[in-house]
């Protein structure tokens, strides 16, 4: 099922307080992202259950993982609520239907190399790429756009204040996914990065240079 926002979606993700997520959401971040897998950003289920009860209405929770058990995806997912969850890393084709068929709505990280465009049936939204490099996002961009799915896409890795405004006002992406870009340390977001962050990113929205068309993809 896809998001009904408006405008440009903008994610922030490795969220590890209730503090950091209702800053994000005051600053105008549609949605809060929430790293289960094993890392400096890991985040507990109860921890990530208590902020995502006191998020505003209409705000995203997405629950991320990466080589983890898909049952134990869904369960995660019904028990805290969340609007969402995000595959990184290898999945087989049974183990994402099986998600798709028992979540609302699923992001698929596109992994690098070859396969890239395979493993994406079912999904509602593709995170792109698992590079810091701009040119790497310009290669799948172009690579998708030619032959993938249509499916909207979601720029991410290495973006910052910095950077968010060229990559929003070239590429028709729906919307952007920041972590590190916005932290003083692992899982700790700096509020003058973030508050830059989403300003630059909705002020290139505005003032883009490139059509987006997501109303009439389908999958």
């Amino acid at each position: 099922m896809r998001f009904t926002t408006e405008g440009l979606f903008i994610k922030i993700s490795g969220i590890t307080s209730e503090e950091d997520a209702l800053f994000s959401v005051g600053l105008g971040a549609n949605a809060v992202g929430f790293d289960f897998a094993l890392g400096e950003r890991q985040i507990a289920v109860s921890t990530a259950h208590d902020i995502v009860r006191r998020l505003p209405a209409g705000i995203v929770s997405v629950g991320v993982f990466r080589s983890e058990l898909p049952q134990r995806i869904v369960e995660i997912a019904n028990t805290l609520g969340l609007g969402a969850v995000q595959i990184d890393g290898a999945i087989s084709g049974d183990e994402l239907s099986y998600i798709t068929e028992r979540v609302n709505t699923v992001l698929r990280m596109v992994p690098d190399g070859a396969e890239k465009l395979m493993l994406w049936s079912g999904v509602d939204y593709l995170v792109l790429p698992e590079s810091d490099e701009r040119q790497a996002l310009a290669d799948a961009l172009e690579q998708l756009s030619d032959s993938g799915p249509r499916v909207p896409l979601i720029a991410s890795g290495g973006l910052s204040a910095s950077n968010v405004i060229d990559v929003v006002q070239n590429f028709p992406v729906f919307g952007v996914d920041v972590r590190s870009g916005v932290e003083s340390a692992p899982g700790v977001k700096d509020p003058v990065r973030l508050g830059e962050f989403i300003a630059n990113a909705r002020w290139a929205y505005e003032n883009t240079y490139v059509e987006r068309h997501y109303d009439e993809w389908s999958l």
